[in-house]
């Protein structure tokens, strides 16, 4: 057994539920009510009885947390819903023809999702193939500033997050990769890349009073780095 497997009693530290819908939300810059309604589904009335819809991001044995895995689902759709507008239900429409075409539990963490701002699209068996309308082929690429910011291994599993502390500006963030997000390192916690230091550590410090100067002093970091880890921990406007 690897001294991974020990540490995470066997399993995949991927899988792992290790944030509640306040920490994934802060660290996706997204609303806690929107992220609440992906997971757990929202009530509506229907022929006058009230039901509720499914979840777009399916937590590990219906886990009240989210897993790394599910936080990088959650990462690709407020992209898709931020940036292009694309309607729920086409989004589950897509959802479900992955899952029919393709073996995953986690089909927005485990591909490339691109759109052209009216339909939905994924990398399949080498085409992109256009998910929203049964499986039509196009070449499209609009979401990879996002993605990109998604590592992966050979496998194509996504294994690290840089997330994006400035969501209204994408632009201003496509090549600052400060802040990571490794499900193997402090647990999944958000930290700065060069330093290893938690971005909660060094919010902390600044919420209390002390200034970015003085924390740059202290750990050994840039203002920027310093300037970026108090904006990933800061909740969504």
């Amino acid at each position: 057994m690897t001294n991974q497997s020990i540490i995470y009693g066997g399993k995949d530290p991927r899988q792992i539920p290790a944030y509640t819908i306040q920490d994934a939300a802060r660290i996706l810059k997204i609303p806690a009510g929107t992220l609440r309604s992906w997971v757990f589904g929202r009530p509506y009335k229907a022929a006058g009885h009230l039901r509720r819809t499914l979840p777009l991001v399916e937590t590990p044995d219906g886990n009240a947390s989210l897993s790394f895995v599910n936080l990088v689902e959650a990462y690709v759709l407020s992209a898709i819903r931020r940036e292009h507008q694309i309607s729920l239900p086409k989004v589950r429409k897509s959802l479900d023809y992955l899952k029919n075409r393709v073996p995953s539990a986690n089909p927005l963490a485990d591909h490339d999702f691109q759109t052209d701002g009216l339909d939905l699209f994924v990398d399949i068996f080498g085409d992109l193939v256009n998910t929203s309308r049964g499986g039509q082929i196009a070449i499209r690429e609009v979401l990879g500033n996002y993605l990109r910011r998604i590592e992966r291994n050979r496998l194509g599993e996504a294994i690290r997050l840089f997330p994006l502390t400035t969501p209204n500006n994408i632009d201003a963030g496509i090549k600052r990769r400060l802040i990571v997000v490794d499900p193997l390192i402090s647990f999944g916690r958000p930290f700065v890349k060069s330093t290893g230091t938690p971005t909660e550590t060094i919010a902390e410090r600044y919420f209390a009073g002390d200034s970015v100067a003085e924390i740059t002093l202290d750990y050994g970091c840039t203002q920027e780095e310093a300037e970026e880890a108090i904006r990933c921990e800061q909740r969504a406007a």
